[in-house]
């Protein structure tokens, strides 16, 4: 469904909708409500994306229910905000990328695609770069000059050489994850949960990698070096088109779904629990950075 909304009349129909996928998961200011918390906080709800901020080291968590920043074992919302927050990424000090559907109690709300946004104050405030109501980012990165970002509307890999404000719709893929370098922009990895894909001409066209595992995320730290993490938590290195080989597990039971490389060495993880793992030994081991309270597992 990619087509721009029409305003008002049928706002509150489309935004009910988007409510509805938003619930089963599937530079204009961007305002989110706050009556999403009526009946009690829902706390992070399942998690799309982790980073860290390089201006002071904290580390994000993008969930169903808003952005979170982990400190001491505790997730604390930024600037009480309720917003569907994905596809997210750490672009620089305090500046964040993001896509996702708006709090379903936002007045002001105009669509259910929020499109690409950007925080430039670590989430306290979101404007709007392009695709409203259009684009549903659920994956992005940044590679040099060039972001890429699998959109789950039109099921395409899009492009952008200016910082997101245009784009290039390029191959049409299934794609959980998305990996590039900046020293190699026009290589793109895409995890698809069965297995993973190559582009070596910048997203234009794929290949399956048929020694490639089943991987639900992908990360490229270092130019030709991959890590991923499979749907039990394994996590596992390789260099395409070669063997892989497992270096570590998440401790934690649940479906392994996000996995971020802050570094060579340190990556961060996130399984259906939407407990956060830490590790500091390029994914041999880990530890629990924040776990909800409830346990609960979200769909």
């Amino acid at each position: 469904m990619t087509r721009l909304l029409p305003r008002r009349a049928r706002t509150l129909a489309a935004l009910a909708a988007g409510a509805l996928l938003i619930t089963a998961c599937s530079t204009t200011s961007v305002d989110t409500g706050r009556d999403d918390a009526a009946a009690g906080d829902p706390g992070t709800g399942h998690l799309h994306g982790l980073g860290v901020d390089p201006a002071d080291g904290a580390v994000y968590a993008a969930g169903h229910h808003g952005l979170f920043r982990l400190d001491g074992g505790k997730a604390t919302r930024v600037a009480d905000r309720y917003q569907d927050t994905m596809g997210f990424t750490v672009t620089g000090p305090s500046t964040f990328l993001a896509s996702g559907h708006p709090s379903p109690a936002d007045p002001d709300a105009r669509s259910p695609h929020l499109g690409l946004i950007r925080s430039t104050d670590a989430g306290r405030t979101w404007q709007t770069l392009s695709a409203e109501g259009e684009a549903d980012f659920h994956a992005l990165v940044q590679a040099g000059d060039v972001l890429y970002g699998f959109d789950s509307q039109s099921s395409k890999l899009w492009a952008s050489t200016d910082a997101g404000r245009s784009w290039d719709r390029r191959a049409q893929l299934q794609a959980l994850d998305l990996a590039a370098h900046p020293a190699t922009p026009t290589t793109v990895w895409a995890a698809t949960g069965t297995g993973l894909a190559r582009s070596t001409d910048g997203g234009r066209t794929f290949r399956p990698d048929p020694a490639a595992p089943a991987l639900v995320a992908v990360e490229e730290p270092r130019s030709g070096l991959l890590v991923g993490l499979s749907a039990d938590g394994r996590v596992l290195t390789g260099r395409g088109g070669g063997a892989w080989t497992q270096l570590g597990r998440l401790p934690g039971g649940g479906e392994a779904t996000v996995l971020t490389a802050v570094g060579a060495l340190r990556l961060l993880a996130a399984d259906s629990t939407d407990t956060v793992y830490d590790s500091r030994d390029g994914g041999r081991t880990w530890k629990v950075l924040h776990r909800p309270a409830t346990g609960q597992e979200y769909p």
